[in-house]
């Protein structure tokens, strides 16, 4: 017979599970379109929105919880991205947000769409700010293009990143061709020919494999 405690355990980790049903229905809906009603997401939690009130106080703020949870996430990606080389981190860094799909649909939609655009850009500032010193250093040892300015063009890195993920999406292309066309866009953003993106990717260790992630850069 359940003790007095864990009967009293019983409803918070219930609320636990409840809350992350409605982190991950929203994600999913918000990644096929940004405007998803509350009834589908609740929906798709298996939850009533009475349940869903017990949580958030409105979809506004079920929305910023899904920007946190998936900026978290880029966020940790970017950090722990790295190479001595900075045509290759630049790459890596494309190909394992390849592995985050789901939050850069969610966070791209929600980045061009008010009231969410200011607190998108904020969540995100550390994936930019990594990507920049990647270019930046590129730009130092003439392995990046040095004829936009870096803050510009890690934006245009970013773009380019985007728009094969979001292209992925709608198309169904396959977990490696898509990995694999992220880092070429990248790359070929960054200002490598696309003769040496392909080398670059063919032969550098840290590129070879998928990284999965949480696990350590190169």
């Amino acid at each position: 017979m359940p003790s007095d405690i864990d009967a009293g355990r019983r409803p918070r980790r219930d609320a636990t599970a409840n809350r992350e049903a409605l982190l991950a229905a929203a994600a999913d809906a918000l990644g096929e379109a940004s405007d998803a009603p509350l009834e589908r997401i609740t929906s798709a939690a298996g939850l009533t929105r009475r349940a869903f009130y017990g949580h958030f106080a409105n979809r506004d703020e079920l929305v910023v919880a899904v920007i946190d949870v998936g900026a978290a996430r880029l966020n940790a990606i970017a950090a722990e991205t790295d190479d001595p080389h900075a045509p290759t981190a630049i790459a890596l860094l494309g190909a394992r947000l390849w592995g985050a799909v789901e939050h850069v649909r969610v966070l791209a939609g929600m980045a061009v769409r008010e009231p969410y655009a200011a607190h998108a850009a904020e969540a995100l500032a550390p994936v930019r700010e990594r990507l920049r010193a990647l270019v930046e250093r590129g730009v130092a040892e003439s392995t990046v293009r040095p004829d936009i300015r870096a803050d510009v063009l890690a934006r245009l890195i970013e773009s380019a990143a985007i728009a094969v993920l979001l292209e992925a999406a709608v198309t169904g292309i396959a977990d490696a061709e898509g990995r694999r066309l992220v880092m070429l866009a990248v790359l070929g953003t960054a200002g490598l020919s696309w003769q040496d993106s392909t080398e670059l990717i063919d032969t550098a260790p840290a590129l070879a494999a998928p990284i999965a992630s949480g696990e350590p850069a190169a």
